[in-house]
């Protein structure tokens, strides 16, 4: 974290109008709320189905539930932003979502996770998304929105991997026993995320973002004329193709079991050394982004994907171990970077600061839909056609997003182009 404080100040941000307090608190609990429902299954998938004893269509299926209640919460979630402070709204999230985790203690089955997910659903958007979007956006302030969701995603990048990499130690140490290991992972990563969580509630400046709010009328009125904004939808569509390409890499680490002969430790191992790509691409992108556009460096982003998709689902190699990971290298360097700049087009659509969090909302509303259908046509796929044609099909869906994407960002910028 002190690495991202330097750029910041690097970037010659006035003090006074970022202070680096809030965009660290932004940082880790943006990504420490995901770690439970995301992260752990990202690196760890292997052991969670065998300890929990599920199939990769099960597991699917619990993040169907949880995008399907996320995609009511982005939607009501976003006017709620607009009209509280980030610092309540976070500090409960983290503190809810952790409390979810203690589901662990007990016997978990199928259903159990279904259950469970949707719950993550609602504490994990309703409360966090749209307050953390909207207070990113007022951190950054004129020119400097690039950098400033840059600097949020690789720092949640590198959060992610640090936490990671000490859940991989646990994993490691419990992994001789066999017995509750991955159990014990996810009870620890919970006792943290509370703890952040106290962290937000005590230490985010109480007056942040409070600036810049609506009242219930004239929120109503923002949902109205943000829902007939066409640029909204758009930027909206636009992180639909750039989300299917992150959710996918959810199979980087089954796919170096199932395909290369990894064991489990190993295959996570793959799963973290992915994650610590995430912070240094964003944070590029997002300087990038700055320096040239949001649009062009989201279209050279989605061209990276299009390329390294279809090079891995032409199959030709799986027999060189080398290429296989310089290409997963490849085409996690247009999914993160995409991750580091979509919102920083927010800038360019002419929405009023006060109503972001409304435009958040209804951006999200379309943008995550993936969580509802991708998981489950993923596990589908893995189940259906197992060995490396299951996971060819994956990553010929990733090269196909990144086509659509690129499509998107064309059409996005024509009509930017003639405002």
């Amino acid at each position: 974290m002190i690495v991202v404080f330097q750029v910041v100040h690097i970037c010659g941000m006035p003090k006074a109008q970022r202070n680096p307090l809030v965009l660290f608190l932004l940082i880790v609990s943006g990504e420490a709320i995901f770690f439970l429902p995301f992260v752990l299954p990202r690196i760890f998938r292997p052991s969670i189905l065998s300890e929990f004893n599920l199939t990769n269509l099960e597991l699917g299926s619990a993040f169907s539930v949880y995008g399907i209640v996320a995609i009511v919460s982005y939607f009501f979630g976003g006017p709620l932003a607009d009209r509280f402070s980030p610092r309540i709204l976070i500090a409960s999230a983290l503190c809810l979502t952790a409390f979810g985790g203690s589901a662990f203690l007990f016997e978990m089955t199928a259903t159990s996770f279904l259950v469970l997910y949707g719950y993550w659903g609602f504490t994990t958007i309703f409360l966090l998304w749209a307050a953390m979007i909207k207070a990113t956006r007022l951190w950054g302030g004129m020119g400097f929105q690039g950098r400033a969701f840059g600097l949020l995603e690789g720092g949640r990048g590198l959060t992610a991997a640090l936490i990671g990499l000490l859940a991989l130690g646990l994993l490691s140490s419990f992994s001789s026993s066999n017995n509750g290991s991955m159990r014990t992972v996810i009870l620890a990563s919970s006792a943290l995320i509370f703890l952040i969580g106290l962290a937000v509630a005590f230490f985010m400046p109480s007056n942040e973002g409070k600036v810049q709010t609506l009242d219930h009328s004239m929120a109503s009125n923002q949902v109205s004329l943000v829902l007939k904004n066409p640029l909204v939808w758009l930027q909206g569509l636009l992180i639909v193709f750039a989300y299917v390409g992150y959710k996918m890499t959810d199979d980087f680490s089954l796919y170096a079991n199932e395909v290369l002969g990894f064991s489990e430790v190993e295959s996570a191992s793959i799963g973290t050394a992915a994650l610590w790509l995430r912070p240094l691409f964003a944070v590029l992108a997002g300087f990038a982004a700055d320096r040239f556009s949001s649009l062009k460096v989201i279209a050279a982003c989605f061209l990276i994907m299009i390329i390294g998709g279809a090079m891995i689902a032409a199959g030709f190699l799986e027999t060189i171990v080398f290429w296989v990971f310089a290409t997963m290298v490849f085409t996690v360097v247009g999914i993160y970077g995409l991750r580091g700049v979509y919102f920083a087009v927010i800038d360019d659509l002419n929405i009023p600061v006060a109503s972001t969090g409304t435009a958040v909302g209804v951006i999200s509303v379309l943008g995550y839909t993936p969580d509802v259908f991708i998981s489950p046509v993923m596990g589908y796929l893995l189940d259906t056609y197992p060995g490396a044609q299951g996971h060819q099909y994956v990553f010929m869906i990733i090269a196909g997003a990144g086509l659509f994407g690129l499509l998107t960002v064309m059409l996005l910028n024509r009509l930017l182009t003639k405002e």
